[in-house]
């Protein structure tokens, strides 16, 4: 790990970013970053940041490195959560997309540690919140897991098929991750398959937040490993496959399968940042950044951004600074 990590400092000091940690290849983010889960999207002249919380807390950039909060997407709670998942609070791991003429958010509901879940649709006309057509307006639940079912339907994210179809990578702990493909509209395919990309059969079955990139005619699925949200305690870590193929099967670097618990480390608790996990991809023109939150054990373990430019080495594997 340490050749790895002294690789990607290489290829990405040149890049003039610092880190609020130190590390070469990090952008030097400040202002409002307690973030759970995050996920960012480029806007004209800017750049929002969706996560975990009350309505699902949203914050802007100009630049990457300076954010400021912008209130939540929603107000309160859609409507039908509370009947489905009786007991649930905040909104779980948004993922925002543009497709068409609007934005789609979806985001999980659930509560810890069950797999009575569910995965609901949010759509919006603009992200800019000082146009006429700016508001989230609720789609209802796309997929629902109960406490009979094998999976759990949180930790959203779209992933495009080579065709250009879209499909919801999502699951946590129980069988796994999985995707299924969605209509044009956005909704589940009626009878489309469900495929299972990665799993961990041997306890403590703790696989999640998974995030689908395609690169260089590879296809990657990076996964957060062990336990998220106890603050300084937390053991999370960020894992990674690859495949030729969409549907998998995806294996790591020493050519271990995914769907039997391989998963090469790329990001693991250093210094102050503890349980790096549930990441995205930000791609910028020709720049990758990874995102993700640390519990950062200079602010008492409270989860903070992290967003650092991804390299790849010279075999197709992700470096993270």
């Amino acid at each position: 790990m340490k050749s790895a990590c002294l690789a990607a400092a290489l290829v990405l000091v040149a890049t003039g970013l610092t880190a609020d940690p130190g590390a070469p290849g990090m952008v030097a983010v400040r202002g409002a970053l307690t973030t759970h889960d995050p996920t960012i999207v480029k806007l004209d002249g800017g750049y929002a940041r969706f996560g975990t919380g009350p309505g699902i807390p949203v914050a802007t950039s100009p630049d990457l490195v300076t954010w400021t909060e912008a209130g939540p997407a929603f107000a309160g709670n859609p409507s039908w959560s509370q009947e489905a998942i009786p007991g649930s609070g905040d909104l779980w791991a948004p993922d925002v997309v543009q497709r068409g003429g609007e934005w789609r958010m979806y985001y999980a509901v659930s509560t810890f540690g069950s797999n009575r879940s569910a995965i609901g649709l949010a759509v919006n006309r603009s992200l800019n919140a000082q146009t006429p057509s700016y508001g989230w307006i609720d789609q209802g639940p796309v997929v629902q897991s109960q406490r009979s079912d094998d999976f759990n339907a949180i930790d959203p994210q779209i992933a495009q098929s080579p065709e250009g179809d879209d499909w919801l990578v999502f699951g946590s702990f129980w069988s796994g991750i999985h995707m299924r493909p969605l209509s044009a509209g956005g909704s589940l395919v009626s009878g489309g398959r469900d495929v299972t990309l990665a799993s961990r059969p041997e306890p403590p079955h703790a696989i999640e937040g998974a995030y689908l990139l395609a690169h260089g005619g590879n296809y990657y699925l990076f996964v957060s490993f062990d336990f998220c949200c106890r603050g300084k305690r937390s053991t999370y870590s960020i894992r990674i496959g690859r495949s030729a193929a969409f549907e998998g099967p995806y294996v790591d670097r020493d050519g271990r399968r995914l769907l039997e618990g391989g998963g090469t480390l790329i990001k693991a608790t250093e210094d102050q940042d503890i349980g790096p996990g549930h990441n995205s991809v930000l791609v910028d023109g020709d720049k990758q950044y990874i995102v993700y939150h640390v519990y950062d054990a200079r602010y008492g373990g409270s989860s903070r951004l992290r967003i650092g430019l991804l390299g790849w080495d010279a075999e197709g594997w992700p470096l993270i600074p």
